[in-house]
């Protein structure tokens, strides 16, 4: 069954508000279309034939239970990959670990923390645990302690990184010998999948987290966060506001990394920038 009608302005509009008030989330009008089609297939999946018959039953909110969820799945998944903006694990290889180790101990006398926020499918927290692991065997660092947080809005995305399992298309890039120390090859043919190594999962654990909560349920205070490519779906205040909150669970002279695109100059945020992209939060004595 297919919709009789497209998503109306009026209807756009609505859900636009919503994602809007709950999420943080801006949804100009450039994105309609990328909204319809994506409403489009969970409609055909639910034998719905309206877009507005769908709309009410989610923004209300004594009917949509789980389909709000859905729903919100759908809207905020976003795209991700292992290793995405290289330069940016460098960094953290040269100059954060490093100087985390230096100064702290941090690996060897406690944990280093580290947050992904927010998480995706969980390509970015992997590829976290593989930088630390690497950056512990180069240094020769037996045992190393790291814990990696990771957290989403989408709860279809955390199921997906809890799970750990991918597409073998999605690790092609990578060099052999990674793949060989690190994850483990699906055994049918037929769909090539691999699955991150009990290594890397035992480092890694995940929780939703919406960034509009009043406060986060987070109780470590990490070293490291990243907080990469979704700043640019919200407002100015809406940005300041969750960096702000960000950096409550954020240790002094620990580093936070936001995407290529995006930059913190002009909010107000205790934090200064220490390269492109990469910010370190004082240390007030």
């Amino acid at each position: 069954m297919e919709p009789r009608f497209g998503l109306s302005d009026k209807d756009f509009n609505r859900l636009a508000r919503f994602i809007q008030s709950e999420c943080g989330i801006q949804m100009p009008p450039s994105k309609k279309s990328l909204v319809t089609a994506r409403l489009q297939k969970r409609l055909r999946l639910l034998k719905m034939d309206s877009f507005t018959e769908y709309v009410d039953w989610v923004l209300d909110p004594s009917a949509a239970g789980q389909e709000l969820i859905n729903f919100i799945d759908i809207i905020t998944t976003n795209k991700t990959d292992f290793f995405r903006e290289p330069g940016h694990f460098d960094y953290m290889t040269k100059e954060a670990l490093p100087e985390l180790l230096r100064r702290q101990q941090a690996g060897l006398r406690r944990p280093v923390q580290i947050w992904s926020a927010p998480c995706s499918t969980g390509e970015e927290p992997y590829t976290m645990a593989i930088v630390l692991l690497e950056f512990a065997a180069n240094q020769r660092l037996t045992p190393y302690k790291a814990q990696i947080l990771g957290t989403d809005l989408s709860t279809r995305a955390l199921k997906h990184a809890q799970d750990a399992i991918y597409d073998m298309d999605r690790v092609a890039t990578l060099p052999t010998a990674i793949k060989k120390k690190y994850m483990l090859r699906g055994r049918d043919p037929a769909k090539p999948k691999v699955r991150m190594g009990q290594e890397l999962r035992q480092m890694v654990r995940f929780q939703h987290l919406n960034f509009m909560d009043a406060t986060y349920n987070v109780t470590q205070t990490m070293d490291i966060i990243f907080c990469r490519n979704c700043l640019i779906y919200f407002d100015r205040p809406t940005t300041e506001a969750i960096v702000n909150k960000l950096c409550r669970h954020l240790a002094p002279e620990g580093y936070f990394f936001v995407g290529h695109s995006e930059t913190l100059n002009n909010l107000k945020v205790p934090l200064v920038q220490v390269a492109p992209t990469i910010y370190q939060r004082p240390n007030k004595g």
